[in-house]
């Protein structure tokens, strides 16, 4: 496969991640170095996993994946992103509660599978085209990784910069992803 063209699929696939990784890092305020790299490695490591499941799927599964993956990609980040805000409520009555730490447990793992859904229907593309799928995988992953943790990191500025608003703001924004997701794929 084209270097090019990989790290392009690459970066697009984790897209989504680092747009999730921000939301987080605004919820967590200012993430630690652990928070960091659980969320970026479990990201990284969906992503480089559900390309080698889509690959080794192969064309048996493709149709019943394509319909219905925007809608658990949606539905996945709606759940999240509506914690996210029942957090940040809870934050305002309760003066000071915790929010929630979407970066181990269940949060972890529903946010992991709901911004690599999009990888496996990559991972089905690439067994259509005969392309080998070690090194794309590979790359998916080690994109995703990078971009998560980098998102982590630039999160806590904007956090600073809006206060207790910006983690409603990343409940929004999760909620927006998932929305969008949907709309790409039901006007396509």
């Amino acid at each position: 496969m084209n270097p090019i063209l990989l790290l392009a699929l690459a970066a697009a696939l984790a897209m989504d991640a680092f747009a999730v990784s921000l939301a987080i890092s605004l919820l967590l305020g200012r993430p630690s170095g652990a928070q960091t790299f659980r969320l970026a490695f479990s990201f990284g490591l969906f992503q480089f996993a559900m390309p080698v499941a889509g690959w080794f799927a192969g064309r048996g599964i493709r149709a019943y994946i394509e319909g219905v993956d925007h809608w658990i990609a949606f539905g996945l980040l709606l759940f999240i992103g509506g914690r996210m805000l029942r957090s940040a409520g809870r934050l305002d009555r309760d003066g000071g509660c915790p929010p929630c730490d979407p970066t181990c447990g269940a949060s972890l793992l529903i946010l992991s599978v709901a911004t690599s859904v999009d990888a496996l229907a990559a991972g089905l593309s690439l067994s259509f085209l005969g392309v080998e799928v070690a090194i794309p995988a590979m790359v998916i992953g080690a994109v995703a990784f990078l971009l998560t943790a980098l998102g982590m990191r630039i999160g806590p500025l904007a956090g600073r910069l809006f206060g207790r608003r910006a983690e409603i703001a990343g409940g929004l924004i999760l909620i927006a992803i998932g929305a969008g997701i949907l709309v790409d794929h039901l006007c396509a």
